[in-house]
């Protein structure tokens, strides 16, 4: 994109915080999303349409249907989040569009999330918190609300990255012992530095693991990777976690697996058709369900949004973005 007096028009998508907000305002052509209603497709097209950058989150799908209704001037999509499936990179790249995200600040974000949902779902935090808004407790007893100890058990982390890795340091603090599957070993001093063990195979990790955190992205190589005849892998005093993406399991056969307590329970911040929600998972007690909130704080998203404006600078300034993104990394 070459430089010019003129500022570039960018389109965000979604409300922002509002230091983020300013800031866009300051330096491009910024077209907000002030009531922070989704856009519909059609909305999506025609920003694609008048957009230099557009600024998509997590829920808008820019698929190849969208891409193909863009102008020439669309020369950057720069992702508000890590994931970027929500985008057609082959699409994108065929149309000469850089793809930007924003690796790094919601690590530890979302492995502090992952930690509650392990200590949510062992413990029926959730479902203690029901029975006193119930207004049916009757206090303390010797057998009410029993759960599991945490320490001394096994966790088994699919997908050792970034956020794999802080939430191996964190439960180690909580002494749980830490194992892991991943595409690649990770390097031996990390390995060292957690005390992990890896497992070339995930089915075997799967049969031996005390709790499961889903750590991994969502690509094609990881859709239903949790599939039911995995879950069936799993003991029935076994938990399951997952801040990444929902379409990693197979969240039919988890509700069932659930339902016959074929599995303890699960901690589950993301899902498959979110904003819906698997109307068996709502009827479930073992089942500890969060509005996909795992990397939902002010700094967090403050950080998204510098992120974002880094990208959008750099590019416009001639530069190649420190955040693009290519498809063989996913």
């Amino acid at each position: 994109m070459p430089n010019s007096a003129k500022k570039p028009t960018i389109v965000v998508t979604r409300k922002l915080p509002d230091a983020v907000e300013t800031r866009m305002m300051e330096l491009f052509d910024a077209r907000l999303n002030l009531d922070d209603r989704p856009m519909t497709p059609a909305e999506l097209i025609e920003a694609v349409k008048v957009a230099d950058v557009l600024v998509p989150t997590v829920t808008d799908r820019v698929d190849a249907r969208i891409l193909a209704q863009a102008g020439p001037q669309l020369r950057l999509i720069a992702s508000f989040g890590t994931g970027v499936d929500h985008i057609d990179l082959a699409t994108a790249r065929q149309k000469g569009i850089t793809v930007t995200n924003t690796p790094g600040v919601l690590t530890e974000d979302t492995a502090d999330m992952t930690m509650a949902l392990v200590l949510a779902v062992s413990r029926r935090l959730t479902e203690g918190e029901r029975l006193v808004r119930s207004g049916t407790w009757e206090g303390w007893g010797p057998t009410l609300m029993l759960g599991h100890r945490i320490g001394g058990k096994r966790l088994g982390i699919i997908g050792m990255g970034r956020i794999g890795q802080a939430v191996a340091k964190r439960a180690r603090g909580f002494g749980l012992s830490i194992h892991y599957h991943n595409r690649r070993r990770v390097h031996p001093d990390i390995e060292a530095e957690l005390e992990a063990t890896y497992w070339e195979s995930l089915d075997q990790m799967l049969a031996r693991m005390d709790v499961i955190s889903i750590n991994c992205p969502h690509t094609p190589a990881t859709y239903h990777l949790l599939s039911a005849r995995r879950l069936k892998l799993l003991r029935p005093t076994s938990f399951v976690v997952n801040t990444s993406r929902g379409e990693v399991i197979d969240e039919n056969a988890l509700a069932r697996a659930l339902a016959g307590r074929e599995i303890a329970g699960a901690g589950l911040d993301v899902f498959e058709h979110e904003p819906a929600i698997n109307p068996k998972l709502l009827e479930l007690d073992n089942v500890v369900l969060m509005p996909h909130m795992g990397s939902a704080t002010i700094e967090g998203r403050i950080d998204m949004g510098e992120k974002v404006i880094i990208n959008i600078k750099t590019f416009i300034d001639g530069h190649t973005p420190p955040d693009r993104v290519l498809e063989q990394m996913f």
